[in-house]
């Protein structure tokens, strides 16, 4: 990196922050989550203003790699960190109505993803038709987990029955959905060739060796109180291993970082665990996510919509929204969830946030997204999460809030109200 380069860079990165922190304050001033005013702020600094001339005078081509290795390491970060905090205590004692709710909100926008996608692949070509069908079809799929917490934190909802199951239900779909999403991933590069059979091989040794390493280091480690290096180092070297692994394999390194998480050691030692998510959440969320979402931004173009394109986004929110209501709803009901409740599941589950657009850009390095249909759906994925404050205020207002809130007296007790400082902590990633 020249000396030009690297004053270029940091100048980029002063702006990113700034945008950021602004439009994310301004985001969260009118009862969205921050993350929202994130994503924007790198669409702000894309093409779609100004015929790109922002982006062309701070991101000029030389400092693109650099930008793009600060993003991936956000990337990783973030999925560590998604991984890390989803709790078996979330699913514990709804697992039943949770599992229902997610397959029946994971099924549905899949397939009427599926069919959409077939419809549109005239016009998107990719080199892999199959490819490009079933990664659209799981993108419509997902729900961020992340976001989801942030609303219930910001609302009030956590120590409601509806907001804990509610976090169960995203908690089952996030393990769902990003295990159908790597399986489609692997089938969508086709790059995976024999190291892709490796694949169970590496899940038992992350499930029996690095689980139990782990968790035996975060105990020896866990009097000092506070994170060490001597804990840190080997969670960072295990982080990249896995990633490098995932890659290797044919999957994209983002499973790689999201399994890692996964794997990491409860009910230990809190200082430690607390310790790394403190920190990978500072460095990742603060620093790095917003040099990717101006990464994600670069890509999107809606300076040039055409009718033809604001019929597909027409369709593409139609499949999307309606299909993780339906799906989300019809599962809920189906279990005795009562009709406000089940709106309000299905209004949450719609949520997908910065979850999506981590999707959405592993589908252009792979070649299945073309960058318009890309732009079009990190217009979705900006909706979908948008909305679900107004609706909630609609069909679930404060006056109901309070009077659903479980009395401080029952959460010490409840056995599966751990749900209610996770979705503290989770807040923190949105």
């Amino acid at each position: 990196m020249t000396g030009s380069q690297a004053a270029t860079l940091f100048l980029g990165i002063a702006v990113i922050l700034l945008l950021a922190r602004l439009l994310g304050a301004g985001a969260k001033a009118i009862g969205q989550p921050p993350v929202l005013g994130e994503i924007l702020g790198g669409i702000l600094l894309g093409p779609t203003l100004f015929n790109g001339a922002v982006a062309r005078h701070l991101f000029p081509a030389s400092v693109g790699p650099f930008l793009s290795a600060l993003a991936n390491l956000g990337l990783i970060l973030f999925m560590f960190v998604i991984g890390f905090e989803l709790e078996h205590s979330l699913v514990r004692g709804r697992g039943r109505i949770a599992a229902a709710v997610s397959l029946s909100s994971i099924l549905l926008p899949f397939g009427l993803g599926v069919v959409l996608a077939l419809h549109l692949s005239h016009r998107h070509p990719a080199h892999s038709t199959a490819g490009f069908v079933l990664f659209f079809g799981a993108a419509m799929s997902v729900t961020a987990f992340p976001v989801l917490a942030r609303i219930l934190t910001d609302r009030g909802m956590q120590r409601t029955p509806v907001g804990s199951l509610a976090l169960a239900c995203a908690a089952v779909d996030d393990l769902l959905a990003w295990s159908l999403l790597a399986v489609v991933t692997t089938i969508a590069s086709g790059t995976g060739q024999w190291h892709t059979l490796l694949a169970p091989v590496y899940l038992a040794l992350m499930i029996g060796v690095v689980r139990p390493l782990f968790r035996r280091l975060f105990a020896t480690h866990s009097t000092s109180g506070r994170l060490s290096p001597q804990v840190l180092t080997p969670v960072l070297i295990g982080l990249m291993l896995s990633c490098w692994a995932t890659e290797w394999m044919g999957v994209h390194f983002i499973f790689g970082a999201f399994l890692f998480g996964l794997v990491m050691p409860r009910g230990g030692p809190q200082v430690v665990r607390e310790g790394l998510l403190n920190s990978f959440e500072n460095v990742g969320m603060v620093f790095l996510l917003p040099v990717f979402f101006v990464t994600a931004g670069l890509k999107v173009d809606l300076s040039h919509l055409s009718t033809r394109d604001l019929g597909e986004l027409g369709l593409i929110l139609l499949v999307a929204i309606s299909g993780k209501f339906i799906g989300a709803f019809t599962g809920a009901k189906l279990q005795g969830v009562s009709t406000r409740h089940s709106g309000v599941l299905a209004t949450l589950m719609n949520t997908r946030g910065l979850t999506e657009l981590v999707i959405l850009t592993v589908g252009v390095q792979l070649g299945v997204l073309d960058k318009g249909l890309y732009s079009l759906m990190v217009v979705m994925a900006m909706v979908t999460t948008f909305m679900a404050g107004p609706i909630l205020r609609l069909i679930y207002p404060t006056e109901q809030i309070e009077r659903d809130t479980l009395p401080a007296s029952l959460v010490v007790v409840e056995p599966n109200l751990e749900s209610e400082r996770e979705a503290e902590r989770v807040a923190h990633s949105a």
